[in-house]
């Protein structure tokens, strides 16, 4: 089933006609739960990894011996989704809310070593096919495969992400792994991905207002605080950045929301060319501050199955953006939480 993004509040090249000098395209992936197979771009989807390659592992010193069991997190899923699917949903039977209780206990792995290889979580993989802005991969790459420590451990501070991308050329792989291997135990839930297929629509995007020529940025500041006075505080005011410009969810290309720090350089480490966004993994696909986004065919369905279909959740329910080299897309990935 296609998704398809509603026709924005207004038209926002009537009001700056200076915007389209920096108009882009963004694909928004729409995923949604389903079953996908090794074919089939999606998140959180079977990979079409190669029998005979080592899946990749975090081998960063950090503790994984604790956590939550994925197959306890997938079936806590399926028990509310059992409890919030009934006609007359009065919560959990007494039996459901010890089962969910239990399911949700954490666990100790005895023995577990801190350097032990940690198997990553395979997030998501995009054929180039169905993702109109996924951009070339390195030779004749078709195929981008995402995958993530499911632990918050990494760097100095001791609590970034380990993210992995893997470029590769889906016609030269034979025998494919079946049964990858899985971590024992993760740091939270929202590293363990629902499965879902994508359903890819290309949209019109621009850069938030902050990264425009001064006087723009001015002019659209002032139009924004005249829809405010306008609206007073009874209604939700039209915004330029969650309304008129970039699009939350799960996407491809475009440009990075900035709205939790300001912007800052993404230079390659490697080169210094400036880098591009190439994907971005959100906690929802909508919130109250971006719900004009909310597709068409989802006007009428449930908020939590549409809005959180991936369950997964990046920091404090932000989004992840990854940046690459254009120059280069084998040098260093960069990346930023908003």
């Amino acid at each position: 089933m296609t998704r398809t993004t509603p026709p924005r509040p207004l038209d926002v090249e009537a009001f700056f006609p200076e915007l389209a000098a920096f108009r882009g395209t963004t694909t928004r992936l729409h995923p949604r739960p389903g079953r996908p197979d090794l074919s089939a771009s999606s998140v959180g989807g079977p990979m079409l990894w190669p029998a005979d390659e080592p899946w990749p592992v975090c081998r960063e010193a950090h503790g994984r011996g604790r956590g939550r069991r994925p197959v306890d997190i997938r079936r806590y899923r399926e028990v509310l989704a059992s409890v919030w699917a009934r006609e007359q949903a009065s919560g959990p039977t007494d039996e459901e809310q010890e089962l969910l209780e239990e399911l949700y206990r954490e666990h100790r792995i005895p023995g577990a070593s801190e350097t032990d290889p940690l198997p990553m979580i395979g997030l998501a993989q995009l054929y180039r096919r169905d993702v109109p802005d996924l951009p070339a991969g390195p030779g004749d790459c078709d195929l981008l495969q995402v995958f993530w420590c499911p632990f918050n451990a990494h760097g100095p501070g001791q609590y970034n992400l380990e993210l992995y991308l893997r470029w590769r050329r889906s016609w030269e792989v034979g025998e494919v792994l079946n049964e990858p291997p899985q971590p024992l135990v993760v740091g939270s839930d929202g590293f363990v991905p629902e499965p879902c297929t994508l359903h890819p629509e290309q949209v019109v995007t621009y850069p938030v207002a902050s990264l425009l020529p001064e006087e723009l940025c001015a002019r659209i500041d002032a139009w924004e605080e005249a829809e405010q006075s306008a609206v007073g505080s009874t209604a939700e005011p039209l915004g330029y950045q969650y309304d008129l410009s970039i699009p939350p969810g799960w996407r491809v290309g475009g440009f990075a929301s900035w709205h939790a720090t300001d912007p800052y350089p993404m230079d390659c480490l490697t080169c210094t060319t400036p880098m591009h966004l190439l994907l971005t993994i959100d906690s929802s696909e909508w919130d109250g501050g971006s719900s004009s986004w909310k597709p068409l065919e989802d006007q009428n369905q449930p908020t939590h199955r549409c809005a959180v279909p991936t369950e997964i959740t990046v920091g404090r329910w932000g989004e992840l953006n990854v940046f690459t080299c254009p120059s280069n897309p084998e040098h260093p990935h960069r990346w930023s939480i908003q």
